[in-house]
């Protein structure tokens, strides 16, 4: 396929400036056996979130006395786009990505007030369009949240990057596609702390900390939706109270 022309008259290809994020909607508490889920729609990408336990763990010999184990698998629906990612199955690519979404929540995540046992987390991703990594992330976090796992902070993602020399926030497919570089970051909310951090392609120094710069304030954008879900599946739970 030719490559496309990425931005047009100071727009990129969808109509968005530089630092403009895709539409971005967050559900809490979506899966009723779960002890917490999420869901998010990030452009036409469409991501849930389930996370179970803590509870044993299998097998035993696996199992740390200092700490729970945390588990994370991502994988992507065989519908979820045309590509060849979409093939059922673990692949390279889901392995990778399962851990670097796991070693993004270690730090967090307050595993040793649960010694010896597992928290498991599941990412499917039903639709793709690009920075399925950093939505699942996010889907990740507040279903960790929506659980009641202790954490020491919130974590939200967004990939930032270069399109036709263009610094811009929120790569859609297209664009990661055909861009100069992505950098899919993941940031703590009040330390701002960088959990993780990848890049394909090539930036200088400068325009590195330009996108980490940018990165911390589309994640705030993001923070400000993981929170209100969260809120909103609480102030759900205590009207249901009352009823009773």
């Amino acid at each position: 396929m030719e490559k496309p022309e990425l931005f047009k008259d100071g727009k990129r290809l969808d109509g968005r400036g530089p630092k403009d994020l895709r539409p971005l909607k967050i559900e809490a508490g979506v899966l009723n056996e779960a002890e917490g889920s999420a869901y998010v729609e990030w452009g036409a990408n469409k991501v849930i979130a389930g996370v179970y336990g803590p509870r044993e763990c299998i097998p035993r010999h696996l199992s740390d006395p200092y700490k729970a184990r945390l588990k994370i698998r991502y994988a992507m629906s065989p519908f979820c786009s045309k590509g060849e990612h979409s093939r059922s199955g673990p692949n390279r690519r889901s392995i990778e990505i399962s851990k670097v979404i796991r070693e993004a929540f270690e730090p967090v995540v307050l595993t040793a007030l649960f010694p010896k046992s597992q928290i498991e987390v599941y990412v499917e991703v039903l639709q793709a369009e690009g920075g399925t990594r950093v939505a699942s992330l996010t889907a990740a976090a507040v279903a960790l949240a929506d659980a009641g796992i202790p954490m020491t902070d919130m974590v939200s993602a967004i990939a930032v990057g270069k399109l036709d020399g263009q610094l811009v926030v929120d790569l859609g497919k297209d664009e990661d596609n055909y861009g100069e570089s992505d950098v899919p970051i993941a940031i703590t909310h009040r330390n701002k702390e960088i959990v993780l951090l990848q890049m394909d392609g090539l930036l200088t120094k400068e325009e590195l900390a330009q996108n980490i710069d940018e990165a911390i304030e589309g994640c705030e954008k993001v923070y400000g939706l993981q929170a209100d879900a969260l809120r909103k599946t609480y102030e759900n739970e205590e009207r249901g109270k009352l009823r009773l």
